[in-house]
């Protein structure tokens, strides 16, 4: 299936083309229109198979056609939590390429560096935050973040967040978010525990 057969709006479809894009790997083919109706999405693909792309392109459409206005002081619309900085950081850098077309605002956060360009960036509301589970709940801890207003969740490589020990505090920060939402998780392998996780947190 080439992206041009789905529902996709304009200027993701010309970044798309701009980045060399023409056919669409098993998981966008399976997720994207699932993703496009406001459904809860399990994915399972390896790293490396495009499933950045299966997320970020309908969610930047969703953002787009949802928008009015900019987002609340200190508010987050979509939140991505990703188990490293350096996956962190080519999350946001996808995000910002499908979405160079569009007025969706991005940022990512993490740990290891100064907390205070990231917080500058936080300070107006973003549409889109990538960040590890860490740097986010010293974040929320000083209450220089709220997750009040999140409408999609999305939790990348989960099963590598879970080998890390990241579950604990992956549940802290499903309390703060509004239940009513849409949730996408994607793992690389489906063990016990990510089926644990996913049927709790998956409508």
């Amino acid at each position: 299936m080439r992206f041009e057969e789905l529902r996709l709006m304009e200027p993701l479809l010309s970044a798309v083309r701009s980045e060399g894009y023409r056919e669409l790997t098993p998981i966008q083919e399976k997720a994207i229109p699932y993703v496009l109706e406001g459904r809860d999405v399990l994915g399972c693909a390896q790293t490396g198979t495009g499933k950045t792309a299966a997320f970020a392109l309908p969610v930047l459409q969703r953002l787009s056609q949802a928008r009015g206005g900019k987002p609340a002081a200190r508010s987050i619309r979509t939140l991505v939590l990703s188990p490293t900085r350096e996956l962190a950081q080519q999350i946001h850098d996808s995000f910002a390429t499908y979405g160079r077309n569009t007025r969706i605002r991005q940022t990512v956060v993490y740990g290891g560096v100064t907390q205070s360009r990231q917080v500058t960036a936080l300070r107006e509301g973003v549409d889109v935050l990538v960040a590890t589970p860490g740097r986010l709940l010293d974040l929320m801890g000083q209450a220089l973040v709220s997750l009040a207003h999140v409408e999609i969740l999305i939790l990348d490589e989960a099963d590598r967040m879970l080998d890390m020990g990241f579950l604990p505090p992956i549940r802290k920060i499903l309390a703060a978010v509004p239940r009513r939402r849409q949730t996408l998780m994607f793992s690389a392998t489906m063990p016990g525990p990510i089926r644990k996780l996913a049927a709790d947190i998956l409508r």
